[in-house]
């Protein structure tokens, strides 16, 4: 599996998160062979066994660390490492993070539900969770498998789900015997896809709602305020008022109608995309308008 080709890539090879959950997945396996007397220690001691629980609840989270050799973890870093980055870029390394987590707890879970036997250890299960959210926000991206096939990057996530489903199910019935948590990364697929969906419907009534607080630099102020009093007495006062108001306004408006209508360009278009993905998904979208929601998301984020 290679890179997902993107002609017009705006974001780091690494980031931050991405940097440092490899670290510590390669910083925890040396450990593991260098440092315990017996290769399975860490195993023990830190991967998750439903039967554990609650005394050893922070395995839950532990085990995402441990894993069971050298290709295994290559296997799994080199995935995050390739559709990571992306998507950190686009939520902030605090949002990946915890999204991470959160896939790997979803892997926690299918297991306690369907297996509740074996030891659980690797990221797979939240590795497959951020490959699961690249192919809901860049479904049309294709990749190499084995650096010789090319495939959509949303194919290759469902026929990963496809057969991680098919040999679960295998597991459960007793016609396998592999050590391998293959409904753990169901789970992680799970916590994603539900992550997301709930995420980008809550995302859109938020942006537009911001963007409706928007002001609008082309309405000139009220030049008479609705409860102002009008008496004779101080009929000359106020048409003094609404002299300089009138002033004030046809100023105000003269020098900010360009950017004004830069603003209202951007926010028509930002509407018509958040339309667009009502009607149609996300993965409706075009590279511009994914660009135009993705900038969007970083200026929220700033504010």
């Amino acid at each position: 599996m290679s890179y997902p080709t993107d002609d017009d890539q705006d974001y780091p090879r690494l980031t931050p998160a991405v940097q440092a959950l490899i670290a510590i997945n390669i910083a925890v396996l040396f450990v593991q062979m260098t440092a315990l007397v017996k290769y399975t220690d860490m195993a023990g001691w830190f991967g998750f066994e439903a039967s554990g629980l609650p005394a050893h609840w922070w395995t839950t989270v532990t085990y995402m660390f441990v894993h069971g050799g050298v290709l295994h973890l290559a296997g799994n870093m080199y995935a995050l490492f390739v559709f990571g980055p992306r998507l950190e870029h686009m939520w902030h390394h605090k949002r990946f993070l915890w999204f991470y987590v959160l896939c790997g707890l979803g892997g926690v879970v299918f297991h306690v539900l369907f297996l509740r036997h074996g030891v659980l250890v690797g990221a797979s299960a939240a590795v497959f969770g951020v490959m699961t959210a690249y192919a809901m926000q860049w479904p049309n991206d294709e990749v190499y498998l084995f650096a010789l096939v090319p495939m959509r990057v949303r194919t290759l996530v469902v026929a990963l789900l496809v057969f991680n489903l098919a040999m679960g199910l295998l597991a459960t019935a007793g016609a396998s015997g592999a050590n391998i948590a293959y409904l753990a990364h169901v789970g992680g697929v799970i916590a994603a896809y539900v992550y997301v969906r709930m995420s980008a419907s809550g995302a859109m009534d938020n942006v537009r709602q911001r963007v409706a607080n928007l002001p609008d630099a082309d309405e000139p102020p009220r030049a008479i305020p609705r409860a102002l009093p009008r008496s004779r007495d101080r009929v000359d006062e106020v048409d003094d008022i609404v002299a300089k108001s009138k002033a004030i306004a046809g100023k105000r408006q003269a020098a900010l109608t360009p950017r004004t209508r830069r603003h209202e360009a951007k926010a028509d278009e930002l509407n018509r995309v958040l339309d667009k993905i009502s009607e149609h998904g996300i993965e409706s979208l075009t590279l511009d308008e994914r660009r135009v929601l993705e900038d969007m998301s970083r200026k929220l984020r700033d504010l």
